[in-house]
């Protein structure tokens, strides 16, 4: 299975948020489509870095709440990992874990075309156990279960 796949089930919309927007805007944003992250983007196509509620809550612990009026550039990480649609789930799956990273947008020649969380590909990755699990259950059955 590739990450093309689990876009075409969850959707490809993609929230994103200026470098200069304030972290309240951030904050409106991630609660409005309630996510836990943006890709920050100056013009909603390209990945200028990206941000987490996680960002906003260890910034807020170590700076106070001054941080919400700051930008979302002076929070975002730059260093963003990023995946093709062809890459295999699989792939994603350890990246994500040895990066410990939730979010991954998703580029195709350089542009922004989807974001995977981390709950997308458990949700897809059950979804293909229990598809597995049901075609056993029918080969095991002669297709008499259910």
């Amino acid at each position: 299975m590739r990450v093309t796949e689990t876009l075409r089930h969850k959707g490809d919309e993609v929230v994103t948020v200026a470098p200069g927007a304030s972290v309240r805007d951030l904050l409106a944003l991630l609660a409005e489509h309630r996510i836990g992250a943006v890709v920050v983007s100056g013009d909603g196509t390209h990945v200028d870095g990206i941000v987490s509620e996680r960002d906003v809550v260890r910034r807020l612990h170590h700076d106070g709440d001054g941080v919400l009026d700051a930008s979302v550039a002076q929070l975002m990480t730059v260093d963003v990992h990023t995946c093709g649609p062809e890459t295999p789930l699989d792939d994603l799956m350890a990246v994500m874990t040895e990066r410990r990273v939730r979010h991954v947008p998703v580029l195709d020649d350089g542009r922004l075309v989807g974001i995977v969380s981390i709950g997308d590909v458990v949700k897809r990755r059950m979804a293909e156990v229990q598809a597995e699990r049901d075609q056993l259950t029918d080969y095991i059955t002669g297709g008499r279960a259910h």
